[in-house]
């Protein structure tokens, strides 16, 4: 049988970032596999959102490097930007553009013909359960639309790589459900997805590869089955991984429940 040797999506390399004295993310290395769904999962504080900045060019590193499809992040910018997409924690829009105005808008910034622009506007809009609110103003979305539409504008000039930090995170169940089924068929394409969160079950029902960070590394790394291993969950692994199996939060809490005093 033929070794695949089809190149990584996304090689890092000693990747550091520290805030003063505090280590945010020491000498992370990964090579994510193309064409998978990736999940980077963690719990909070274990420098995921640092480390996907810093993949897609949003935070420069202390040191380390990142390559995407073989292009440098930081050496080459303009050579990897056309490449990814990214729906970053804390999502910024323009909010006094309507849904629509705003797709129009960043895809001229992409560079795409107005024509086609309106097209892919107005399928993705279609997709997302946003046609409806499309000449609403961004600012009067929800929560889970604002999600919607920011994924819209990631996936608007067809990128190779999609970066997500948490984008389910207080998403409604219907919304989460179009999210997925619109994630799910993108990588069918043969694309990739690298997404963070700090929920194992979602993690182990969308993903076929993981990598498990905590306290700025990664500690595990590879196809889902492996991180698993025999562990029943991927939520048993992971917690394995983290060195939280065994404690007992509410030991200390024995007034809790308890008759008021």
């Amino acid at each position: 049988m033929a070794e695949d040797i089809t190149p990584p999506a996304v090689q890092a390399r000693g990747l550091w970032k520290r805030y003063g004295d505090q280590i945010a993310v020491a000498g992370v290395e990964f090579d994510l596999p193309a064409g998978r769904f990736i999940g980077l999962v963690g719990p909070n504080g274990a420098g995921k959102t640092t480390t996907l900045s810093m993949v897609t060019g949003l935070l420069r590193p202390d040191a380390g490097t990142v390559t995407i499809g073989g292009a440098d992040v930081w050496a080459d910018p303009v050579a990897v930007k056309p490449r990814i997409g990214v729906l970053p924690e804390g999502l910024r829009l323009f909010e006094r553009l309507s849904g629509r105005e705003l797709l129009a808008y960043l895809g001229r910034l992409r560079g795409l013909p107005g024509a086609e622009v309106d097209k892919r506007a107005g399928q993705l809009l279609d997709v997302l359960d946003l046609a409806g609110a499309q000449h609403k103003l961004v600012v009067d979305y929800s929560t889970g639309m604002r999600k919607k539409i920011g994924l819209a504008a990631a996936l608007l000039h067809n990128p190779e790589v999609l970066f997500l930090d948490e984008p389910f995170e207080g998403v409604d169940p219907v919304s989460a459900q179009t999210i997925r089924q619109v994630l799910e068929r993108y990588t069918a394409s043969g694309a990739t997805v690298v997404f963070s969160s700090h929920v194992m079950e979602l993690v182990e029902s969308l993903c076929d590869w993981v990598a498990v960070m905590n306290a700025g590394r990664i500690r595990a790394h590879g196809p889902l089955a492996d991180v698993r291993g025999s562990a029943p969950t991927l939520q048993d692994a992971f917690l394995a991984l983290v060195g939280a199996n065994g404690r007992d939060a509410g030991r200390s809490l024995d007034w809790l429940g308890g008759s008021p005093r």
